[in-house]
Parts: structure tokens; C-alpha cells; sequence
């Protein structure tokens, strides 16, 4: 079905073909009319779900836990200071290895208070052990949220689907809504799994001790430091799954193809600009204007940001003179965090382009064209004058 929504009505309807079964969160704008569809999927019958309202983020997020321990398909979505509220149950959901699935419309943290885009917030995140997977369009984002539910409930890890609040999640855009029986047909034999059982009781999330112990039937169970060692080696192998799944979506839909990153204009790019979420959009534009001029740019969209796709990523950027990298983050005290991380893929490559960090948009910073388009230019005219200037703050004014 061809329809024209809003980012989070797309998101919304993502979950509600995905059948999930356990709905619970607390209103943040710019988050809030995608629970509040959901809500209104349930009051109409269209959707056989628990929605459960509560009392903050950090409740929400264990209500989610506790549904997914007892086998349900449970969602959450909230921005900003509600994320970080939920920080301490962030990293519980990764460690009892949980499936849940969350939209973050991503916006600036406070203080001072913002309710406008950047990537601050799900950047904070980043090192909790959930998947962190990005969209562009609304197509991604309803597409990238039923995908969502088979991967983590595939590698028994949460994920976090992360769309730019408002420039995604108020505006309308045409998009294509899969049939239920196609959703159905690719979610059919995944689900979470029930650890919380009547008929078999067990303890969950115990104290573990920091070296191994048999555990009740005499079998060495793992402690602490083991069990961070099996999230962080599924982690690495969610690359694959992620790519699977893109895979049977598009033989289903037609739609997929770019599951890591989407590429455009790169095939003999020499300068390639690389950025997160809806700002690739207009970066295209850039693009297409230099290459009227004999200017060979392309710009990369990273679709997967947590694991990082570091093998798959370095033999596209590799063979570029320059990359230049777009963040509405930032490390503080030092660069943007994606831009760190791409100097660490590129470090053992045989050929290292040159590297120049901007950051844009912070606080909704309103980011212009002409400026995305002089940042490249000049970078394309002598990239390691430029370079020297990292990391580049895009539009600040000055102040007296």
C-alpha cells in the first residue's frame, strides 16, 4: 500500500505489522505521536497488544524487560534525557541478552534543553551492547523497524532503531507499506525467547562471581567476564545476520540492498563525504552540484552503527583521496565519535585517505546546503590544509 505519513506514523505501523505484543512508554517530544498511534492501534482493535503507560522512561524500558523475559515481542521508543533515564535498564536489556526493540527520535540533550535534532543522544548509548541501526527515509524507518524485530530476536540482542527527530519524525513523505502476510511470512519462526516459565522455575540475572563455578547440575557455568565475551562475539556476527535479513526482506518487498551502508555517486568517487541518518539526503544534492563541475564526490549513508561494519566499510573509503565525515555528535574534549572510529578501521589498510571531521547541527543548528557544499569543496581542493583544522564546527556564530 502507497501511503504519505510522517516518520513516526511509519515507525508506528512498523511495529504493528511486526504484531508485537507488549507496548510501554512514556510521552518525549519529538517521540510522542509515534506512541501515540500505537496507543490508538490498540483502543481500535487493529492491533492485539498490551499497551502498557507508565510513570518514566526508566519504567517503560523494564516493563519491556520483563514482557521480553516472559517471551513476548515488546517496544519501546522514547529521545534525548529519556534515553539517558533509561540508562541503567539499557545495559540490563543487552546483558540478559533480551530482544527488544526501541525507536530513538533522535534530538540534543539537555542541559540546556532542546527538543531538536542531533545524535547525542543514541551517540551516549553507544557502548551499552545494544544494535544500533539508522534510517534515512521513512521508507527505512518502517522497513528497518520490522527487520529490527528479526534481528535481535535472531542473536538474542536488543536494538535500537534511530531515525532524526523531526526532520524525519514530523514531515510527510510518500512510502510503501508492506502486507501483513509478507511481515508475517518473514517474522514467521522468530520470536523471543521464554525464559520465564511457571511449569520450570529458574533464577535469571543472579549474582555471578568474577570466576567460574558449577553451576546447580555441576556444570561450569559462566561468570561475568564470560558472558561479556558471548555478547561481544554475537555482537561481531550480527553483521551477517543484518545482511541476511536484508536479503530475504527484498525478496519479499523488493525493497533493501544497502543493510550496512548505502553508497551513492561512490563507484570512482576520489572524495567521499560520510554521515548518519537524513542529512545523506541532502548531502546528495551536494554531490550532484560538484559533479556538474568535474568533482568526483559521492556521500555514504552508515546504516549499522553498532557492531561497526569496519571490514565492510574500509574497501569502499580506502580507495578515495579524502573522506570527509559529518557528525551532529561529538566526543567531548575531543572529535566525533564516528570520525574516531573510521581512523581506527582505516589504521592497518595499505592506502589511508585523507581524514577531515565537521561538526554540523548540533541543537537543530539550522545546516545549509551552501555550507555542507563549501565544506566539501574546499576539502576537495586541498584536503590536508584542511585537515589541520579537525574538527570543523559548521556554522557556529561568533560571539563578542
Amino acid at each position: 500500500m502507497h501511503c504519505i505519513e510522517t516518520g513516526n506514523t511509519a515507525a508506528a505501523t512498523g511495529v504493528k505489522l511486526a504484531r508485537t505484543q507488549v507496548i510501554a512508554a512514556y510521552p518525549i517530544t519529538p517521540q510522542t505521536p509515534l506512541t501515540e498511534k500505537l496507543s490508538e492501534f490498540v483502543a481500535a482493535g487493529e492491533m492485539k497488544a498490551e499497551y502498557i503507560p507508565v510513570e518514566s522512561e526508566h519504567s517503560a524500558l523494564s516493563v519491556c524487560i520483563a514482557a521480553s523475559s516472559a517471551g513476548a515481542r515488546a517496544f519501546t521508543a522514547t529521545s534525548a534525557n529519556g534515553l539517558l533515564y533509561m540508562h541503567e535498564q539499557i545495559h540490563w536489556a543487552a546483558g540478559a541478552r533480551l530482544p527488544i526493540v526501541m525507536c530513538v527520535v533522535n534530538r540534543g540533550v539537555g542541559a540546556p534543553w532542546s527538543v531538536w535534532n542531533d545524535h547525542q543522544d543514541s551517540m551516549s548509548q553507544r557502548d551499552t551492547g545494544w544494535i544500533h541501526l539508522h534510517a534515512a527515509s521513512h521508507q527505512q524507518i518502517i522497513d528497518t523497524v520490522i527487520q529490527a524485530f528479526r534481528i535481535a530476536e535472531t542473536v538474542r540482542i536488543p536494538v535500537m532503531v534511530c531515525y532524526d527527530g523531526y526532520l524525519l519524525s514530523h514531515t510527510y513523505m510518500p512510502y510503501e507499506v508492506p502486507d501483513q502476510d509478507k511481515v508475517d511470512r518473514f517474522l514467521a519462526g522468530s520470536a523471543p525467547a521464554r525464559l520465564l516459565d511457571p511449569s520450570s522455575p529458574m533464577n535469571l540475572n543472579t549474582v555471578t562471581l568474577p570466576n567460574t563455578r558449577p553451576d546447580v547440575r555441576g556444570d561450569i557455568a559462566p561468570a561475568y567476564m564470560e558472558i561479556r565475551h558471548c555478547l561481544q562475539q554475537d555482537l561481531t556476527r550480527t553483521t551477517a545476520v543484518v545482511e541476511q535479513a536484508d536479503r530475504d526482506y527484498r525478496d519479499l518487498t523488493g525493497r533493501g540492498g544497502h543493510p550496512l551502508y548505502e553508497c551513492y555517486r561512490c563507484e570512482d568517487a576520489e572524495f567521499i563525504a560520510i554521515c548518519l541518518g537524513s542529512l545523506s539526503r541532502q548531502l546528495r544534492g551536494v554531490v550532484d552540484s560538484l559533479r556538474s563541475a568535474s568533482v568526483k564526490t559521492g556521500v555514504i549513508a552508515l546504516r549499522l552503527y553498532r557492531p561497526f561494519p569496519a571490514e565492510q566499510l574500509v574497501p569502499e573509503l580506502d580507495k578515495a583521496r579524502g573522506v570527509l565525515v559529518f557528525e551532529k555528535a561529538l566526543s567531548y574534549g575531543y572529535e566525533g565519535p564516528l570520525f574516531s572510529e573510521l581512523k581506527a578501521a582505516l589504521y592497518h589498510g595499505s592506502r589511508r585517505p585523507v581524514l577531515h571531521n565537521c561538526i554540523v547541527g548540533l541543537g537543530g543548528r539550522t545546516i545549509t546546503t551552501a555550507d555542507l557544499h563549501t565544506a566539501l569543496a574546499d576539502f576537495c581542493v586541498d584536503p590536508e590544509t584542511v585537515r589541520k583544522a579537525s574538527p570543523q564546527w559548521i556554522g557556529l556564530a561568533p560571539l563578542k
